[in-house]
């Protein structure tokens, strides 16, 4: 049984700030920048806002955030663990909160300077007291130091597993690059690539070359979310939560679930999948365009199997035949994505499948989108949310 929270929940604001690879300021100045721009992009004030909802491994604390933009009282703030997984995660504990009455207009933000400041791609040697270091300490000895090198076990064995071939994951990043080159906010605007370049990448961990990789960057992202009522009054057409879940699958690990019966898959997206078409009475025939997690280009191929868009294994074809591209079965990552417009942590494609909803992305796809996907980091606990026009 999954909470009935369809339609109780509105997005009514969307901002990113500047993307770049040195912001030149302190990753609540970006915060701040976002939130302040979700507040305006809505129609609301500052005063308005009584939640907000991020990241764990954000470094800003709500009552910061909240002083430097100028709410007043705050009722809710939560946190969501996990990277990437907690992207859609942050929109799920707002999501709960305005359905509850807890608080009324709740911003979701991310902001980091993930190249300037702390880099993910470091890896996790080194002082870690989190108790992730008691698995991770089986794998550090033999390299398996970053999430390329996690993620590269699980491609290499779904690689085995399927047939599926390296053409797939140049489909996954040059279709991405594509739409943002026509993306002036993305980092790689106007910066195409072919096969070639593709091939002569350098190799990251095999078989994930450079452009298999997504960015690291500065920047912020923030969505603001409220309730139906008091969207009908603002700035725009409002985008309606059709359905959103969390999810983590049985002896799972952060990013390196080796140990599992079969370690190519990510049963837990599939929860999150099943949890959120049964909220929102929808099918993948009713998604329009989606929004996946690309911090790596296969984990886009395990995500449209784990939302059921094809078959397991089938992926490969699916993207191939030209499913992401404009006039595809399923527009995706229409901003770049993180692996070429910006990495925040996924709640950029938040903003993105706002905006795909509200028919305002720089990319808009040629047909109408009723219901956009969005997704968050596969290989941890994760999650994954249905946007859908405001009735």
């Amino acid at each position: 049984m999954v909470a009935n929270i369809k339609d109780k929940t509105v997005i009514v604001g969307a901002y990113n700030t500047k993307f770049s690879k040195n912001s030149g300021v302190s990753e609540l100045s970006l915060a701040a920048q976002a939130v302040k721009g979700a507040i305006d992009d809505a129609g609301l004030k500052p005063e308005d806002i009584d939640g907000m909802a991020t990241f764990t491994m954000d470094s800003n604390d709500e009552i910061e955030v909240a002083r430097a933009v100028g709410c007043g009282e705050l009722t809710f703030w939560g946190r969501s663990h996990y990277g990437g997984g907690a992207a859609t995660g942050s929109l799920h504990q707002a999501v709960m909160a305005v359905s509850t009455g807890m608080a009324e207009c709740v911003a979701v933000f991310r902001a980091l300077n993930g190249r300037s400041g702390h880099r993910f791609s470091d890896g996790v040697s080194g002082a870690i007291t989190t108790a992730d270091a008691i698995h991770w300490g089986w794998y550090m000895p033999y390299g398996l130091l970053t999430p390329a090198s996690w993620v590269a076990m699980f491609t290499q064995r779904w690689m085995h597993n399927t047939g599926v071939t390296r053409d797939a994951l140049f489909e996954v990043a040059h279709a991405t690059r594509e739409y943002a080159v026509k993306n002036p906010n993305a980092f790689f605007y106007d910066r195409h690539f072919d096969r070639e370049e593709y091939d002569n990448a350098r190799m990251i961990a095999d078989p994930l070359q450079l452009f298999d990789c997504c960015q690291e960057s500065d920047g912020a992202s923030c969505v603001i979310v409220t309730t139906p009522e008091r969207a009908r009054d603002l700035k725009h057409p409002g985008v309606s939560v059709r359905g959103v879940s969390q999810a983590a699958a049985p002896d799972q690990e952060q990013m390196t679930s080796f140990y599992r019966e079969e370690f190519a898959g990510i049963p837990e997206m599939e929860t999150a999948a099943r949890n959120c078409y049964e909220m929102s009475d929808l099918t993948p025939d009713d998604i329009d365009a989606a929004v996946i997690y690309d911090a790596f280009s296969p984990i886009v191929l395990w995500q449209m199997e784990a939302w059921n868009f094809c078959g397991h294994g089938e992926s490969g074809d699916f993207v191939l035949d030209g499913a992401m591209r404009p006039d595809g079965r399923l527009p995706c990552n229409t901003h770049g994505g993180q692996l070429s417009e910006a990495y925040i942590h996924g709640v950029n494609g938040i903003v993105e499948a706002t905006r795909l909803v509200r028919g305002t992305s720089l990319n808009q796809p040629d047909k109408d989108v009723n219901h956009a996907l969005v997704t968050s980091g596969v290989g941890i606990p994760t999650g994954g949310a249905i946007l859908g026009k405001m009735n």
